[in-house]
């Protein structure tokens, strides 16, 4: 019996180029532009630490009968400059924040019953806040935003 000859590639072969390509693909995706890559991912987290901070003291409203933190001022926005509302960095080591002009939120990480810890924005470029700010309005809704974001406003209210 004679024997036919195939022409084409086995299925290991197309597999292998199929990798070799998704992983050329991956790297030049991340070579062009990685600065906006850091960027992004530097967002993401302020996101979700702004969305953390919210939920604590959404908690915090919850447990005590819709009484927020009392250190927490009325102002119209994050972004206003009337008050000052950056949250305290020394909160992280569970002291009380000392620091005239910053807001302590020592309430939310007593016994780290609503967070562990404040976060802090991932530059932690400020000395004495975490880069994260928080308001209440007139009717005590919350606001808590990242005005250190790149090329993005971050803020979620409740």
């Amino acid at each position: 019996m004679k024997r036919l000859k195939q022409n084409g590639f086995t299925l290991i072969e197309l597999i292998l180029v199929i990798v070799m390509l998704a992983i050329l693909a991956v790297a030049t995706y991340t070579v062009i532009n990685p600065q906006k890559r850091f960027k992004e991912n530097r967002n993401a987290q302020r996101r979700a630490d702004v969305n953390a901070i919210l939920n604590a003291n959404y908690q915090y409203y919850v447990d005590n009968d819709g009484v927020i933190p009392s250190t927490i001022q009325e102002n119209a926005d994050c972004f206003s400059g009337a008050t000052h509302t950056e949250i305290c960095k020394s909160d992280i080591a569970g002291l009380t924040c000392t620091v005239a002009g910053y807001i302590s939120l020592s309430d939310l990480t007593t016994n780290e019953k609503y967070l562990s810890a404040i976060p802090i924005d991932p530059t932690g470029e400020s000395t004495y806040g975490t880069g994260y700010f928080v308001v209440k309005n007139v009717n005590s809704k919350l606001t808590v935003c990242a005005p250190s974001a790149e090329d993005t406003v971050i803020s979620i209210s409740r």
